[in-house]
């Protein structure tokens, strides 16, 4: 099993839930957490527990994204006029990573990032290959022609498990996407329920 593959099947059995919503999920089978002591009855959450799984859970969701850029998110939002927790999950949906994922380019948000970074995507006809590159409303984003035909690319677009959700333009004959708008926390098609609020209180202690 490759890197990745723990990486996303240990986060859903550490936090108990299906986080992406994938039929293959760990917790669909065994809802306890790795490791010998997964079974063990676990004690009520302090607090800062609730809010530091909150903000594992949200960073985990959006391929595991270093602890130094989430909270280089969570403080630009805190920048902005308004709530800071929607700040967040509307910065987050404008990562390159995750709009190639929603689009249902690639199957995963982990696949997303590494499509990005071997150069298979074009924003408003140049390659980037920056997952964190934060796209503007509006922006075209493509798979490159070429790139096109890969297997997972084809694997992708036939996921029955997930839509792409209307705040993304997509065009599946030409797999191209436009950000339409910054979408609000309501409509984010997450699997399971995030608190970002949670996070924000995580960072305001």
């Amino acid at each position: 099993m490759t890197k990745r593959h723990e990486a996303k099947y240990k986060l859903d059995r550490r936090m108990g839930e299906n986080v992406w919503g994938r039929p293959k999920s760990p917790v669909n089978r065994r809802e306890y957490g790795p490791g010998q002591h997964g079974q063990r009855r676990k004690g009520k959450l302090s607090d800062y527990g609730v809010q530091l799984k909150a903000k594992q859970k949200l960073r985990g969701y959006y391929g595991n994204i270093s602890e130094k850029q989430f909270r280089g998110i969570y403080q630009e939002a805190r920048r902005l006029k308004g709530d800071t927790g929607a700040h967040m999950v509307g910065l987050l949906e404008r990562r390159l990573d995750a709009v190639v994922f929603r689009a249902k380019f690639v199957p995963t948000v982990f696949a997303a990032r590494q499509f990005i970074s071997h150069g298979h995507i074009k924003v408003n006809g140049r390659r980037v290959n920056i997952p964190s590159y934060r796209v503007k409303i509006g922006d075209t984003i493509e798979v490159k022609e070429q790139s096109r035909e890969l297997a997972l690319v084809i694997e992708a677009q036939a996921l029955a498990e997930r839509d792409v959700p209307d705040y993304i333009e997509l065009d599946s004959s030409k797999l191209t996407a436009k950000l339409t708008r910054v979408p609000l926390i309501g409509d984010v098609p997450y699997a399971v329920m995030m608190e970002p609020h949670l996070v924000v209180e995580y960072y305001s202690r």
